[in-house]
């Protein structure tokens, strides 16, 4: 599945390349991009605690995109990390040229939404 989402970025000429350690966005940092993660491993954190540990194929920064929030988190590279990132005019065109983009943002979304949800139950 990541492989068939990153064939929509194989002509991509657009990447930052983040080296390990290097935090890419902080909580409360305004958000404009949201980031596809080409290659490398990238942690979701908030404060010390980490939320996800995202990799080749996933998504980044949606949240902030779709509300114009600040960050909820702070991204940070684990490894050397290749980003696309992708600001609000690409994904409305990304949106409407290929539905299936759409859904694969929903997708994340709901997810962390259920295991925020899920910690939520057990820490109560």
């Amino acid at each position: 599945m990541a492989e068939d989402f990153l064939g929509l970025f194989s002509d991509e000429n657009i990447a930052l390349t983040f080296e390990a350690g290097r935090v890419l966005f902080k909580k409360g940092d305004p958000g404009q991009d949201l980031y596809v993660v080409k290659s490398g491993e990238i942690q979701v954190l908030d404060g010390n605690h980490v939320l996800e540990t995202v990799t080749a194929g996933g998504i980044i920064g949606e949240m902030a995109l779709v509300d114009g929030s600040p960050r909820s988190a702070t991204a940070r590279a684990i490894t050397e990390t290749v980003v696309i990132p992708i600001d609000e005019r690409r994904f409305l065109f990304m949106v409407q040229q290929t539905p299936f983009f759409a859904i694969r943002v929903m997708r994340v979304m709901t997810t962390r939404l259920r295991a925020m949800n899920e910690r939520a139950r057990t820490l109560n």
